[in-house]
């Protein structure tokens, strides 16, 4: 199996054209195939907030950030659409308790990795490769914890949603690359193991 040239090339971006927006209704198709993405349960706990004109992002940033403007945040700030995405915990804790699921109580201990994270993260993931697959570039980055409660009263985030992350979306523009490029990919046979760790 081949990746797509594009993919192949692709990177997150940090720097966006501002004067092209994202057209509703592709936004639409991208989150269609976000929502698609697998779920412990099928309990589709995820949630997404679009920021898709200058007001709301404005108002994204002024929740998120500090006065203190550095080149990323400068280069961030020209993305035309934020998706915020959330994970709702409670409702995996009450999926799980219903009769098809045979648990009684909603323990969240009976979790051993919080799947109502990894599966937003996964609805993220895919509207980062729909956005590659459009012709877009994206970036995945996360709100600090000390921003969520700005951001909640910010944009009226509903109880129990938990910020994930943020994917920016928009045409690119030329980028800066990031420092962290200069590390390159692990080769396959650092990160891969057949059979077990020990077989060498």
């Amino acid at each position: 199996m081949e990746l797509t040239e594009a993919v192949r090339k692709r990177r997150m971006i940090r720097t966006y054209d501002p004067d092209q927006g994202i057209p509703r209704e592709a936004l639409q198709e991208m989150l269609s195939l976000a929502a698609r993405a697998p779920s412990a349960g099928h309990t589709q706990g995820w949630r997404f907030l679009v920021l898709d004109d200058i007001t709301s992002c404005a108002a994204f940033w002024d929740a998120t950030t500090d006065d203190e403007v550095d080149s990323w945040l400068e280069r961030m700030r020209t993305a035309p659409v934020l998706i915020v995405v959330f994970s709702d915990k409670d409702a995996y804790l009450d999926r799980y308790a219903e009769e098809d699921k045979g648990w009684s109580d909603r323990a969240e201990s009976r979790w051993p990795v919080p799947y109502w994270d990894i599966d937003a993260g996964m609805a993220a993931m895919i509207l980062l490769l729909a956005a590659v697959d459009a012709g877009l570039g994206a970036c995945f980055f996360g709100v600090p914890t000390e921003k969520w409660d700005a951001l909640r009263a910010a944009f009226a985030v509903p109880p129990g949603l938990r910020p994930v992350g943020v994917v920016s979306m928009g045409h690119p523009a030329p980028d800066a690359r990031s420092p962290s490029l200069r590390r390159g990919r692990r080769p396959l046979g650092e990160i891969v193991s057949y059979g077990s760790f020990g077989s060498g």
